[in-house]
């Protein structure tokens, strides 16, 4: 890792473009920044809307704005970008155009791997409102020749490109639903089935934890896991106090569910974490208002000292495990519709792009 106390891949939402298929739901020329522009505060004290800084309201369409973003990333001390990739089966893609450009290009020169959001697409997934529950496009699983088909034309090519990251000399591919656990664990065994074939040494293959036991997890053929049940245990296990106090204002006042960010830090890591298998995640911040209004989630207060004190936090839970394995998911680098974002914008410039520099490369 040279010089660095972990491994930082940051999650990459691929969403700032115009796709046909937003033009039809949203209308013409829709990305997120619709949302994030049109964001207002619901609160004493909410910061809305945030507005990006250095690299504005980009388009992933430019080159130059990728490679901008991948200098900024290894300005932070992030080793390389996890990027959503949506199949939806049946050969149907999304959003997967910026990828495409990074690896047809060779450009930027940065390290890269995927997460498939196998999930399906709501109304509510992107609308300001925060309303409607129409199905957009549904996730299929459509069997061994679809798995097999996903496999050979769009993964096989992202394994065996020089960029791709690697756990113990094997793609790192990160799966984000694992309801459908039967197909799950067709998927894994077709796919590790053929990586041996063309040449890899296997995949290495990490889930989202929610409520499944590590053993359940296991089970389905996964090398690793990282939590997100404790960003909602978190809010679920405040003082009984404060959640009637949230109860009422969300009746009342219409205001989001939220929590303290210091608290969310000092609750976000168990013994669990200590584990080769579980990756510890960090969070800048996060507020889902931009997309779903007063029915969002939001965690607030957070700065880039409290940031890096829990990075800091987070790199506790390294020490013990092999270098290779010495890795934190950034959640995430640009969710802006989420609040949830590493990139300059106008209140914290790059504060928390320095302050994640500072405790990954123990500056003083």
């Amino acid at each position: 890792m040279k010089n660095k106390q972990a491994r930082v891949i940051a999650f990459y939402l691929p969403q700032f473009h115009p796709v046909p298929e937003n033009n039809e739901w949203w209308g013409p020329g829709f990305t997120e920044w619709q949302s994030v522009a049109s964001a207002k505060p619901l609160f004493k004290g909410h910061h809305q809307p945030n507005i990006p800084a250095d690299l504005g309201f980009y388009d992933l369409r430019v080159a130059e704005t990728r490679k901008l973003q991948a200098e900024m990333a290894k300005e932070a001390g992030v080793e390389g970008f996890c990027y959503w990739h949506y199949w939806f089966g049946d050969k149907k893609r999304l959003l997967e155009m910026p990828i495409n450009e990074v690896m047809s290009s060779g450009e930027p020169d940065f390290p890269f791997c995927f997460g498939w959001a196998n999930h399906n697409w709501y109304q509510k997934l992107w609308d300001p409102s925060g309303n409607g529950d129409k199905l957009l496009i549904e996730q299929k699983y459509l069997g061994r020749k679809d798995y097999e088909e996903h496999f050979m034309s769009t993964l096989l090519p992202a394994f065996k490109d020089e960029r791709y990251i690697q756990v113990d000399g094997k793609p790192l591919f990160v799966i984000y639903s694992i309801d459908k656990k039967k197909e799950i664990k067709e998927i894994i065994d077709v796919w590790r089935e053929l990586a041996l074939k063309n040449g890899l040494d296997g995949i290495y293959f990490v889930a989202v934890q929610r409520g499944e036991t590590t053993d359940e997890i296991k089970a389905l053929g996964f090398d690793a896991m990282y939590r997100l049940q404790d960003y909602l245990k978190t809010y679920v296990n405040q003082p009984y106090f404060v959640k009637v106090l949230q109860f009422l204002k969300i009746k009342l006042f219409n205001s989001p569910r939220r929590i303290d960010y210091e608290r969310l830090s000092d609750n976000l890591y168990i013994d669990q974490h200590y584990g080769e298998d579980t990756i510890p995640t960090i969070i800048p911040n996060y507020d889902h208002s931009p997309r779903s209004g007063s029915k969002g989630f939001v965690i607030s207060g957070s700065t880039p000292q409290l940031f890096a004190d829990q990075v800091s936090k987070a790199i506790r839970y390294l020490k013990n495990k092999k270098e290779d394995k010495k890795i934190l998911f950034l959640v995430s680098w640009n969710e802006w519709g989420e609040g949830n974002y590493m990139e300059p914008d106008r209140r914290f410039g790059k504060g928390y792009i320095n302050a994640l520099r500072k405790v990954i490369f123990n500056e003083q």
